[in-house]
């Protein structure tokens, strides 16, 4: 999420401003903050009735799945747009975009859907779900990237314009899931230092598949 969160949303974010001079940083950092902020206010607003794997009683599992889930899918909003505009491009005429490279974006970000429905369906199998309904939540995360394709070559005059702030804000709200829930439970336990390992490994995955593919 954190090798996503840059690669597939920020960086983007940042060369799509570029026309703003050296104000271009403005549009992320607008978006980052809104991401954050919008899930800081739903952790404050929501209800909390949870329970973990022991018999403790309430705790907070739902409230750390939930949020998971919600970021990845704003996450999967952006890239479904993505592929929108530069079909909304192809459409158009544009002498910069062709058929073979809007097809090769869309499979690139279809194949990078894998290890990102892994990470909404993991959480939820250790937390004791069933494998019926952690399938359920990994694809319902990434249908809203053909709803947000057809939408934006719908509408791709209004939403180009403030694609930059969707991006950051979906990064923002991604990185508030890690920093806030994923980071200290890793780090929890004797092993701590597998939970660094596999995140070495998880973000170099993640940053090769976004780069390459993306």
């Amino acid at each position: 999420m954190v090798a996503a969160s840059f690669w597939s949303l920020l960086q983007p974010a940042l060369e799509s401003s570029r026309h703003m001079g050296t104000l271009s940083f403005l549009p992320a950092a607008v978006g980052f903050l809104a991401g954050v902020g919008f899930l800081l206010l739903l952790d404050e607003l929501t209800p909390h009735t949870h329970f973990n794997n022991q018999d403790e009683g309430p705790r907070t599992g739902l409230r750390r799945t939930t949020k998971l889930i919600l970021a990845v899918t704003l996450h999967n909003i952006p890239e479904g747009m993505a592929v929108g505009v530069v079909y909304a491009g192809f459409r158009s005429g544009n002498a910069g975009i062709t058929g073979a490279g809007a097809l090769a974006l869309a499979l690139g970000i279809a194949i990078q859907n894998f290890p990102e429905g892994a990470i909404v369906s993991m959480p939820l199998r250790a937390e004791g779900m069933s494998k019926g309904r952690t399938f359920f939540y990994g694809v319902l995360s990434g249908v809203v990237e053909p709803i947000a394709a057809a939408v934006t070559i719908v509408a791709a005059g209004a939403v180009v314009p403030v694609m930059p702030y969707l991006l950051a804000f979906a990064a923002g709200a991604m990185m508030y899931v890690v920093v806030e829930e994923l980071i200290p439970e890793m780090s929890e336990g004797e092993h701590s230092n597998w939970g660094t390992i596999a995140f070495s490994l998880g973000f170099v995955l993640m940053m090769i598949l976004d780069v390459t593919l993306g």
